[in-house]
């Protein structure tokens, strides 16, 4: 059955991860588009901030402070969606963590908090929104933020890309498994290239120097607008920026060479010539109370991506949307090379 996905002015959208980053940017541009929006993470303080903005610029919006490695913490932001609103129409799984350095350097203990954030917690999420939309009559969407390391995995985030790998397959089994039962929910994987967040900020690190990210670098608004399109038009998975998706074609076609590239080019891209601010604490210990959309990134950042929204578009030809990849692959490697 196909989903009968609402106009974004009609829904009830739950947002995890929504203090800061990609969920803030989604949660501010869903209300200002008329959207009703719950907005979840782990900090109480941000989040209020947050529903009082939205609601000072008209909007309409309610929190929950929850962590979603708790199961019951999860159920919690259901049981507030429906209390408030009735129900939802979206869920978007967006809270995750990550952490930089070698594997042998990172204690096992981090990677398996890590993977309760973003592998267990965006599994509760899912099953929970699957259990509720699966009961509407119109259905809705469930979007889980994956990333281009759920394709192919980069050096100095490890476990944050085997955590990614895992979001996709699970993903992809939801997707067959409702689709089986021909309920009406639509499943998408959004998997951003490298987005200017406070993720390298928030991210433990295991480095000697302070963490950033690898060029190009995209706005969270090119994911948040991505993520809405999918609210409203049931997609299979998109990836956010040309950039990323020639690494991952890059990783398929020419694997062994593209092993090299990341040995040789995508370490350095990962450090800044600085050392870490602070080894002690990170988001995986503790929530972050920021309210920010934005990361330090010091180089360019693309505020929108010709790829994507080519890609989201029905009516453009295949060929037209390689054409436009294989130039970005040119205008990233250009952008690596020059830093």
């Amino acid at each position: 059955m196909t989903p009968n996905l609402k106009p974004l002015e009609e829904q009830v959208i739950v947002i995890t991860g929504a203090s800061s980053g990609i969920g803030l940017t989604t949660a501010r541009m869903a209300a200002d588009r008329g959207a009703r929006v719950v907005l979840a993470a782990r900090s109480e303080d941000a989040l209020r901030e947050a529903v009082e903005e939205i609601e000072a610029d008209g909007g309409d919006a309610e929190y929950v402070v929850a962590d979603v490695s708790d199961r019951d913490d999860v159920r919690e932001i259901a049981e507030t969606a429906r209390e408030t609103y009735g129900g939802f129409d979206t869920w978007v799984n967006g809270a995750a963590i990550s952490i930089f350095g070698e594997l042998e350097d990172v204690p096992v203990e981090e990677m398996r908090r890590q993977f309760d954030i973003n592998v267990w917690g965006l599994l509760y999420g899912s099953l929970e929104a699957a259990d509720h939309l699966k009961g509407k009559d119109d259905g809705g969407a469930i979007i889980n933020i994956g990333s281009i390391v759920s394709d192919r995995a980069i050096l100095l985030q490890g476990s944050y890309s085997a955590s990614k790998h895992a979001v996709k397959g699970f993903t992809d089994t939801l997707r067959m498994e409702l689709e089986k039962d021909d309920a009406p929910v639509s499943v998408t994987l959004v998997k951003p290239s490298s987005i200017d967040t406070p993720f390298p900020e928030h991210a433990k690190n295991h480095m000697d120097s302070e963490a950033t990210l690898p060029a190009p670098v995209y706005a969270p608004e090119t994911v948040a607008r991505t993520i809405l399109h999918a609210a409203e038009h049931p997609q299979r998975e998109v990836t956010v920026g040309g950039g990323g998706k020639n690494m991952v074609l890059l990783g398929r076609t020419l694997s062994s060479l593209m092993d090299t590239l990341m040995e040789t080019v995508f370490v350095s891209q990962q450090r800044k010539d600085e050392p870490p601010q602070s080894a002690d604490s990170s988001g995986l210990e503790e929530p972050t109370e920021d309210l920010e959309e934005r990361g330090g990134y010091e180089g360019h950042v693309a505020e929108s991506s010709l790829y994507t929204r080519l890609r989201q578009r029905r009516d453009v030809p295949t060929t037209a949307v390689a054409g436009v990849a294989a130039t970005a692959l040119y205008v990233g490697y250009r952008a690596i090379r020059g830093r």
